[in-house]
């Protein structure tokens, strides 16, 4: 197959998820372009003010940030074949939440990465979810099926 799948990476930037499944995306050979938010998180709240200048009320610091990091998400997101939405153990990824919701509107199909102790409180999201990961090899895994119908290796 000679399509390259885009496949957008949304959500929590605390960990190396994004990496683990780079890396087993290169070892499998997989066509895939993974695209995401910018992860500096001190780039994401600060690019607002750094382009349009400086604001004395956060409030609006945080809004410039915003909509600058929402014209990257809204374009790479509906552009995607398809979605992975990862959410981390310490942090509420808000934003993650709204990317789910905005992949789903858009039917853009997405896979959730989540431990399960997120179950309850993302039932109705793993509910719009193509598939619920636990570790980002899962996901490594889904996208070798859902390109080439390669099931995994026990």
């Amino acid at each position: 197959m000679s399509k390259v799948w885009t496949v957008y990476l949304s959500g929590e930037i605390h960990s190396d998820w994004r990496e683990r499944i780079e890396t087993g995306v290169k070892e499998a050979g997989l066509p895939v372009d993974l695209v995401a938010p910018i992860t500096v998180h001190e780039d994401s709240d600060d690019c607002g003010v750094a382009v349009f200048g400086a604001e004395d009320n956060k409030f609006w610091h945080d809004r410039k940030g915003a909509q600058l990091n929402a014209m990257r998400t809204k374009t790479l997101l509906s552009q995607s074949d398809l979605a992975v939405i990862r959410f981390g153990e310490k942090y509420k990824q808000w934003n993650a939440a709204f990317d789910a919701g905005y992949a789903a509107a858009l039917g853009i199909p997405y896979i959730t990465l989540h431990p399960a102790e997120h179950d309850h409180a993302l039932k109705e999201v793993d509910g719009a979810a193509n598939g619920v990961a636990r570790e980002p090899e899962q996901v490594v895994a889904a996208l070798a099926y859902i390109i080439r119908g390669d099931m995994p290796k026990a």
